[in-house]
Formats: C-alpha cells, structure tokens, sequence
C-alpha cells in the first residue's frame, strides 16, 4: 500500500528529551493542544502553538521530511475548510481554525514519532484502567485503538492504490471506480481481522460466570 505514511508519524527511535519525556506528559501535551484548539481565539497565538510543536517534533530527531509527511495527507481538506471559513468569517477567523487543527495533528504526530507502539498501548491501557469499574475493559479499549492504527493507514493505502489504478485508465474522475474498489477492499479487511482476531481468542466478551 503506498499510502502506509498516512496521518501521524510512525515511531522513531531515538534518544532525544522529547523521546524520554513521560508518555503522561505526551498525552497531556495531546490533550491540552486539542483543549486549547476551542480555547485560543486569537490566529498569531495559534500560529505560535504551531511553531513550538513543530519545535518539539524537530527537536525529536524525527526530521522535517516526516512532520511533511505527516500533515500533507490533510492539507487539501483544510484548504477546503479555510476558504470557506474565509467567505463565512473572514481571514483571521479561518486562519485560527487551520493553524489548530495543525496543532493537534503535528501534537499527535510528536506523541507517536517519540513512543514505541506497545508502550503507546499499555498507556492507553494505563489511562483506561480506572474506567473498570464502571464496566469499561482496558485491554479491549487498547486493543480498539491498535486496530484502529493499523487501518487508517491500510484504508489510505488502499484508495491511493485504486486512484492509481483509476488514473491509468482514465477513470480518475469516476465517484464509483473510486469508492466501490476501496469500500470492497475496506469490508474484506474488517472482516480478515475479524477472524484473525477471533481465531486467537481475542475481542470477545469474558464470561462474568467462568
């Protein structure tokens, strides 16, 4: 699939300070980045936010060509998003928006470039574990997000694949040559990790009685 880089860089190793900062100060630096998106009104702050986050992940060791990577996938649908702010509410206001939702892409993308897949998991796990009593399961939860990481590059891999393929015969501007292959392609993944899953036991229900 040549769309795997899709969204959020893949980890890399390294021994930067970004990468032996506590896996509870990434989260918290993911979630105040997504807090602050409601709470910073003015466009030259986030425009800084943006600046220092770009700093961070720089500083990581990761490199510009991933951060690139990293945002480009959503770039088009922001410029989307920004013009039609920009009719709507004006420049500034427009300008706020994109420079936020960057934020919290390039925030994520520092939290999964410096964190090891695993130990991303077993925070997850960590974090959801006072949830178990109200009813909620940590692994289960964990397990989600890890299916869940591992197909938004698969389906984005997928659709650059079939929009090539489209393109080469001419078809590029064809809704159903476009969303029939991927949606098909999409359902027989699902489905193949459903059986994977199941054949090891995994993703079902615990008998409360065994």
């Amino acid at each position: 699939m040549s769309g795997s880089g899709f969204l959020f860089a893949n980890y890399v190793p390294g021994g930067s300070v970004v990468h032996r900062a506590p896996l509870w100060l990434k989260f918290v630096l993911v979630l105040g980045c997504g807090m602050a998106s409601f709470l910073v009104a003015d466009w030259t702050v986030a425009a800084g936010m943006l600046a220092l986050m770009c700093g961070l992940f720089l500083l990581s060791g990761a490199g510009p060509a991933r951060l690139l990577r990293a945002v480009r996938p959503v770039l088009p649908v922001l410029a989307v998003i920004g013009l039609f702010q920009w009719w709507q509410l004006g420049g500034p206001t427009a300008a706020r928006i994109v420079l936020n939702v960057l934020i919290c892409i390039v925030a994520a993308s520092i939290l999964t470039a410096t964190t090891p897949v695993q130990a991303l998991l077993d925070g997850v796990a960590s974090l959801a574990r006072p949830f178990r009593r109200l009813g909620a399961d940590p692994e289960r939860f964990a397990l989600t997000i890890a299916i869940m990481l591992r197909s938004i590059p698969f389906i984005a891999g997928a659709y650059s694949d079939v929009r090539d393929s489209a393109r080469a015969r001419g078809l590029e501007r064809n809704p159903r040559a476009l969303v029939l292959p991927v949606f098909i392609t999409t359902v027989a993944f699902a489905r193949q990790t459903g059986e994977a899953l199941a054949a090891r036991g995994l993703g079902e229900a615990e008998d409360p009685e065994a």
